[in-house]
């Protein structure tokens, strides 16, 4: 396999962010679990944002489909749907553009800051410093 594919190794390549001076291993770990959260939240946010874009796209199609009903000749029907479902609120309130404010203002945001905040107080300005040493050792050689 290696004869069509080269190897990992870089035993050369330094460290993309380097550990600065005075950091150990426990503060390295550390902050490499607190950006594991970090990404984590990432990725809820990424589903959240999809909610929002799927209820949308559904309360579009749906006006369209009480549109066509109406068409259809059936006005009664079509003004239920509108009346009970057109523009409803997807939690009591709120339509999904809001709740993705929310998030973001009152949680995102906040992990982001404190992450960010705790790197700093920490000496270790770059984020993922604990992957940039695991790339590096599984690329030292073996």
């Amino acid at each position: 396999m290696s004869a069509d594919h080269d190897s990992v190794e870089r035993p050369d390549r330094p460290p993309v962010h380097p550990r600065p001076d005075g950091v150990d291993d426990a503060t390295v770990e550390a902050l490499g679990t607190l950006s594991e959260a970090l990404e984590v939240i990432e990725h809820a946010r990424g589903l959240l944002y999809g909610f929002h874009r799927l209820s949308g796209t559904a309360d579009l199609t749906l006006q369209r489909a009480v549109q066509q009903l109406r068409e259809a000749g059936h006005s009664g029907l079509a003004a239920q749907l509108d009346d009970v479902l057109v523009g409803r609120d997807v939690v009591r309130d709120m339509w999904t553009f809001e709740i993705v404010e929310a998030y973001d203002e009152g949680y995102w945001q906040v992990f982001r800051d404190l992450e960010r905040t705790a790197r700093e107080q920490l000496g270790v300005h770059e984020p993922h410093v604990f992957e940039s040493e695991m790339k590096h050792r599984e690329q030292g050689g073996r």
